[in-house]
């Protein structure tokens, strides 16, 4: 009896080898002749089979499984099947298969790169996104891959947040710099700054056709990583979330100031004016003396109606760079505005006495609110005399005013 049992178990293990050898002498046959899909299922179909199999049937089994994944352009799948082969074969200690699968995810992943390069061109965001991180799972050590699926996904737009979310915290848990160095050298013959490799620039400069060799290194990415994740959430309108991005890209960055701003812009908007004032406060203690960072303070300051903090900060911009015309423009705006503001009461007043009192009362601080920012842009012509935006300005300004004279002037100046 127990000899009967021998053989019958000997009889079901080579009729599972036989069949298993079929199968994949069949997917071998379907690739031949280009029949990827056929190939795939008839290996689908005995994917039971191959659970125990030698290790040479599995490592076979899933080469060509890999192969008709690639040819069906069903990456994701050929990537798992590809690290399927160099497992069982690196387990097993034989590499028959290894080195094709390698060669393959290598060609596989320059193929989705360039497409992914053609699907941003064509503005395909997403499609482009999703090609760039297959090319990452591909090839893990090239981060940069991650990078630029995740700056892809976000151009996808809103719908695709969750994904950019998905590829930016990927990267912030890998550690994910992205600071690189340059090396660069002056052309002798051109005078041109080139970038190369530090070989040939080495080259380059010992036989004298280029000189002044260089290297730098290029900024870390990785406040913009953690800046972006807060900044996808409060776009999504999930606070706590982009709250707690903020502090912890803070936390990691604590000289960004545009963190601190970004953070308190999000609490202006939950409503919690005074941990916004607090923000902007520390903000200005950062870098007291930063026109570009004062200058941000005022437009957050002057689009939340702050008009008082914005002109002290637009005037504080003007203290340290008398020239920067933004500031000279958008403080003019803060007093047109203002007077635009009293035209509304004037339309409401009626013949009487009274309100015709109140309109002359309204008029005279409107029209000074005007002429203090036709005042402030008089004086950026000083240092900006071909400005259009600020003669543009001028121009209606004085326009409103009645004032021909200098509306001409200005119009002239524009070549008008």
């Amino acid at each position: 009896m127990k000899t009967r049992i021998l053989i019958l178990l000997a009889f079901t293990v080579s009729m599972a080898g036989f069949s298993q050898k079929n199968e994949i002498k069949a997917a071998e046959k379907a690739m031949k002749s280009g029949n990827a899909a056929e190939a795939k299922s008839t290996l689908e179909g005995a994917a039971s089979l191959m659970e125990g199999a030698d290790a040479k049937y599995q490592a076979q089994y899933y080469s060509i499984l890999g192969n008709a994944n690639v040819n069906l352009s069903e990456y994701d799948a050929a990537i798992e099947a590809f690290n399927k082969v160099i497992s069982v074969e690196e387990a097993s200690g034989k590499q028959k298969f290894t080195a094709d699968a390698r060669q393959k995810m290598s060609q596989m992943t320059a193929d989705l790169v360039n497409a992914a390069v053609d699907d941003n061109a064509n503005k395909k965001y997403k499609e482009g996104a999703s090609k760039l991180y297959s090319a990452f799972k591909l090839s893990p050590q090239d981060t940069i891959y991650l990078y630029y699926a995740a700056s892809s996904a976000v151009n996808a737009g809103p719908d695709n947040y969750d994904q950019a979310i998905q590829f930016y915290e990927e990267l912030r848990d890998i550690n994910y710099d992205g600071s690189e160095k340059k090396f660069t050298a002056v052309n002798v013959a051109t005078g041109e700054v080139e970038a190369m490799d530090k070989t040939s620039r080495d080259l380059y400069v010992k036989a004298g056709t280029h000189k002044d060799p260089n290297e730098e290194v290029t900024p870390s990415k990785k406040a913009e990583i953690v800046k972006n994740i807060a900044l996808i959430y409060q776009e999504q309108g999930k606070n706590d979330k982009a709250l707690a991005a903020y502090d912890d890209a803070i936390s990691n960055n604590p000289a960004d100031v545009n963190l601190v701003l970004n953070k308190a812009n999000l609490y202006y908007t939950m409503g919690d004016k005074d941990s916004f004032k607090t923000l902007m406060n520390k903000a200005s203690e950062m870098a007291p003396d930063n026109p570009d960072l004062i200058y941000n303070i005022a437009v957050i300051n002057m689009e939340q109606g702050n008009l008082d903090d914005a002109r002290a900060a637009y005037n504080k911009v003007l203290e340290i760079d008398p020239t920067y015309v933004n500031a000279q423009l958008n403080l003019s705006t803060s007093y047109v505005n203002e007077g635009n503001g009293l035209i509304d009461e004037m339309n409401t007043l009626g013949t009487s006495r009274a309100d015709t009192a109140r309109y002359d009362e309204l008029k005279k601080k409107k029209d000074d609110l005007f002429l203090e920012g036709a005042k402030i842009l008089e004086g950026a012509l000083k240092t900006n005399p071909d400005n259009e935006g600020v003669l543009a300005q001028l121009k209606n300004i004085y326009g409103a005013l009645g004032d021909t004279d200098n509306f001409m002037r200005i119009k002239k100046l524009l070549g008008e």
